[in-house]
């Protein structure tokens, strides 16, 4: 489970001094559940995100991962924890499963359960006949692959997306999206971040809809249509970010 509690986050900016990315955002998300971050660029989706995952500490608040503090027990989460990012990049001169086993080594695993879950991986996600191909010489869509299986490999409780869509092309895109399904079904915890409204329509169970940082609204699609009076979620996140506030 994932259980953020006021979570903030304050960067200093030589230009603007103090700049509160992420204000006050609390939520929840269960096991076998996604729940989707929903924002526009600068909204504070993946800062929250790095939180959640340890990347970065928070400045007030905290959260706890699969059970652990995100402030006292950092280890612990990302021992819990994948994290897929577009923005993540590959070593270039290790080949696919070199890659992979590096992270799974990363998080202790030992040789001989490492060496079954990288076969079972690669079988899975039909990865074998580039396995000994360095990344640097692999098309996008094997580089997502690659990045898919070392998320995987450790078999995390808990799954973070950061518009993990972001760029690619429609059936990369397509992969990545049944994969986020994959995940809920085998009952992992799942939060990921999209600007993009048919994502969110289709795979999650809650949206947080959040902006300048805050949490503005959040709920089942069905809840938060029913809060604002309309159908379409594009026109409910631009009524929402518009008034700053959850519509009545």
């Amino acid at each position: 489970m994932i259980e953020a509690q006021q979570l903030g986050k304050v960067f200093k900016d030589k230009k603007r001094g103090l700049v509160r990315a992420v204000d006050s955002v609390s939520f929840r998300c269960q096991p076998g559940q996604i729940y989707g971050l929903l924002g526009a660029n600068g909204a504070g989706k993946t800062t929250t995100l790095r939180m959640l995952a340890t990347i970065l500490e928070p400045t007030s608040g905290t959260a706890q991962v699969a059970g652990f503090d995100v402030k006292r027990e950092p280890e612990k989460v990302r021992a819990n924890v994948g994290f897929l990012s577009t923005a993540t990049a590959l070593y270039g001169r290790l080949s696919a499963r070199e890659m992979v086993e590096y992270f799974g080594r990363l998080n202790g695993m030992e040789d001989e359960r490492l060496r079954k879950a990288v076969d079972n991986l690669f079988h899975a996600l039909d990865m074998e006949s580039f396995g000994d191909r360095r990344c640097e010489k692999l098309s996008t869509g094997m580089k997502q692959k690659v990045s898919i299986a070392r998320t995987l490999v450790h078999d995390p409780a808990v799954m973070i997306f950061d518009e993990p869509t972001v760029g690619l092309d429609v059936m990369t895109a397509r992969s990545i999206v049944a994969f986020i399904r994959h995940c809920r079904e085998r009952g992992k915890t799942v939060i990921f971040s999209t600007h993009v409204m048919s994502e969110a329509e289709k795979l999650c169970d809650r949206i947080g809809i959040i902006h300048d940082g805050k949490l503005l609204s959040e709920g089942t699609l069905a809840e938060l249509r029913q809060r604002s009076g309309k159908t379409d979620l594009e026109d409910i996140f631009v009524g929402i970010i518009g008034d700053g506030h959850e519509p009545a």
